[in-house]
């Protein structure tokens, strides 16, 4: 017997019949004797229509009221999941996030979970009652619904896992597992039986669009094991595969990973846009004049490159941020051009960060070297660099995006 989160997207309660697939998922390991809690999203599309209706009601609103109206969309997910399992014969009861309750920060539409109250549902587990969570949404501190943001169902799904002890937190996707780079890129892309949690935030942060970050860093913080599998395989098929496991994905601690490759994975960004500003003075506190207004306007920053003129006089400063705020970040630039002293400021939205992750780069020498060489021989010019101890990225020109992946993906022996 093991306690199980299991959590459904948007995908896959889309519509009725596949409710009713859910429930022949939960039922399964209900059968099979295992305490079950299932968190949902809303079905497919429904969170986006709600916030249209709240921009359609008024451009400008409380953001309090906005989480009552888009929190809503999960509400019908776990109430309808719950009537379709009670139909099943399953004993199940549905739970929004205030009942448990999913204890959030002050910040509606964007909270974070500060604590969750897990004793009433272990109790209820316990007497195999299955607890159907709306996912997504938890109580602020004003006692109001607030929203955890886009992709906050798998933040709730590896938070109550911890709360409640769980053996381990199933992510039931569209896709099949955590793949070596993008299948649609690369045909020879391979699923990936075991990810360490540090690998797998590295991939979630830098493209790879199959976990939330904040989930992984949950994971990793609580020691969840986290696995990632398909909501469209036949519920009553063999549940058996490598590892003991059914096919999929397991995110787990390194010292579960027997035999580490030294790059598991290739992943990409094209969510970039490139600043650099040319001939700035060098002396101390220019880099705090661009960066600080920057972080004070809420814009991340990442790669950033410094470049010091032969005479040392001056230096050009690049770096990336989100393609969406690429506008706002050169105003906020431009307008402190008197405490920056910058001579002109170009920029590029034609851009795409490739990344190359992998635990083993931390004990395997000439990674980088190879990665650089395998990209000049394909005549793909690299914009910016930034490295970690398990991963490279580098900054090209987006025409390049497929050819690079690929590129690498042979290169680092991934094509299986």
């Amino acid at each position: 017997m093991a306690r199980l989160v299991m959590k459904f997207g948007g995908t896959s309660v889309a519509d009725l019949d596949r409710i009713r697939n859910v429930a022949r998922h939960v039922k399964r390991e209900v059968d099979a004797g295992n305490e079950v809690a299932v968190v949902v999203s809303a079905m497919s599309g429904v969170t986006n229509s709600l916030v249209g209706y709240t921009k359609e009601a008024a451009a400008i609103h409380d953001a309090r009221e906005y989480d009552a109206v888009v929190a809503s969309g999960e509400q019908v997910t776990s109430g309808l999941l719950s009537i379709v399992l009670q139909d099943m014969g399953v004993d199940a009861r549905s739970w929004q996030g205030w009942q448990i309750p999913i204890r959030t920060n002050e910040a509606h539409g964007a909270a974070r979970i500060k604590s969750i109250e897990g004793k009433t549902l272990i109790e209820r587990l316990e007497r195999k009652q299955v607890a159907v969570i709306a996912g997504f949404q938890g109580l602020a501190p004003d006692n109001r619904i607030a929203t955890l943001g886009r992709g906050g169902s798998d933040t709730s799904a590896v938070a109550i896992a911890a709360a409640i002890e769980a053996d381990r937190c199933d992510i039931y996707t569209d896709v099949d597992g955590v793949y070596t780079t993008d299948p649609r890129i690369v045909a020879k892309a391979q699923r990936l039986d075991r990810v360490a949690f540090e690998e797998m935030l590295e991939m979630a942060s830098l493209g790879a669009k199959v976990l939330q970050v904040r989930s992984v860093e949950m994971a990793m913080i609580h020691g969840v094991r986290t696995f990632v599998r398909s909501s469209f395989d036949d519920p009553d098929a063999p549940q058996v595969g490598a590892g003991g496991l059914p096919p999929g994905t397991l995110i787990c601690d390194e010292d579960e990973i027997v035999e580490q490759q030294v790059v598991t994975g290739i992943a990409y960004s094209k969510d970039e846009a490139q600043i650099s500003i040319r001939n700035v003075a060098d002396k101390p506190g220019v880099a705090s004049n661009v960066f600080i207004p920057l972080a004070e306007a809420s814009i991340n920053v990442d790669m950033i490159v410094q470049n010091i003129s032969p005479d040392g006089k001056s230096t050009d400063i690049t770096f990336t941020v989100p393609e969406s705020d690429y506008e706002r970040a050169r105003q906020v630039i431009e307008s402190n051009l008197e405490g920056i002293g910058f001579e002109n400021i170009e920029g590029a939205t034609d851009v795409v960060k490739v990344s190359v992750i992998g635990m083993g780069m931390r004990s395997h020498a000439g990674v980088a070297a190879e990665c650089f060489r395998g990209l000049a021989e394909k005549g793909i010019n690299i914009r910016a660099i930034t490295t970690s101890e398990i991963k490279i990225s580098v900054l090209i020109d987006s025409a390049y995006t497929e050819l690079a992946v690929r590129t690498l993906h042979s290169l680092y022996g991934l094509d299986g």
